[in-house]
């Protein structure tokens, strides 16, 4: 049994070839943007009062975990330029830190983006969506979904080639400027993924519909904000994915938190108390 796991794993190993070490840097960044959530989360729950805070220096300056993600990738990338070899047990150690420490500093991309502690904020959500943009896309490039290779056989097979390319890529642009970033992402390794964001309709705040719509458009731009509300069943369930892995707001939290206590305060009155207060009125007395 043990031997046949083995040989399973072996030869999967094998046939990822050269992308063996982009799959350790995907463990490597699941695990630490995996651990680095639930750290923080637990950081704030009253309930994990032993869980260790935030480092701090001496001087009182909080230690943002970016830091040690980004010195960790720049210690991983330039250990494995200066080893000199792309194969080896060194370089599988310097791919997981490398993925350690993406993970780490993708955990605050919204730090990198307002230059502001907007950490458990709405803002910070971004975070989240920064992370399983990461995400997908590692895994789209592990799965060998990437972009063709320009072919330079002849000058038409390369002329055709770069037109294609132009195409794609242009198309990659529009859904961008629509503020379809998922889909522009994706639709760099998926053809046609980029054309269908393309021809669908702009997000209302998207640099196409400042462009193209607004009051050049306004049924167009109506549209926009009709189907791009804050209530539609989409932002709803992705609302929840990232309550689901980075935990709620600061101020939802802190109102949950005030939710049984206010239950208490207001708890149901004694049965004694109750008693008495549906007691028929009393009979006035007669002499």
């Amino acid at each position: 049994m043990y031997a046949a796991f083995a040989s399973v794993v072996g030869e999967s190993w094998g046939s990822l070839g050269e992308r063996r070490f982009l799959f350790l840097t995907l463990i490597g960044f699941v695990c630490a943007f995996g651990f680095i959530r639930l750290s923080t989360r637990l950081m704030r729950s009253p309930r994990v009062p032993w869980w260790p805070g935030s480092v701090v220096s001496e001087g009182g300056v909080h230690m943002h975990h970016l830091f040690f993600g980004i010195v960790l990738m720049m210690v991983a990338g330039g250990l494995s330029f200066a080893a000199g070899e792309t194969d080896g047990p060194w370089y599988a150690i310097y791919a997981v830190l490398f993925g350690i420490g993406f993970g780490l500093a993708i955990d605050e991309y919204a730090l990198w983006l307002h230059l502001d502690d907007v950490y458990w904020s709405r803002e910070g959500r971004s975070s989240i969506d920064a992370a399983l943009i990461a995400l997908g896309l590692i895994v789209f490039v592990l799965l060998a979904f990437v972009p063709t290779r320009i072919g330079d056989d002849s000058l038409a097979v390369l002329a055709t080639t770069v037109t294609v390319a132009t195409l794609h890529f242009g198309w990659v642009v529009i859904a961008a400027a629509k503020h379809r970033l998922v889909h522009a992402l994706f639709g760099i390794f998926v053809p046609g993924l980029a054309v269908y964001a393309g021809l669908r309709l702009a997000k209302p705040r998207s640099v196409w519909a400042k462009r193209f719509y607004g009051e050049r458009r306004p049924a167009k731009q109506a549209r926009a904000e009709h189907r791009f509300r804050a209530d539609r069943l989409t932002d709803r369930c992705m609302e929840r994915l990232r309550d689901a892995i980075g935990g709620v707001t600061e101020e939802e939290y802190h109102a949950r938190l005030a939710a049984p206590t206010t239950t208490s305060t207001t708890a149901a009155p004694r049965r004694s108390d109750r008693l008495h207060r549906d007691d028929p009125p009393a009979r006035p007395h007669v002499r």
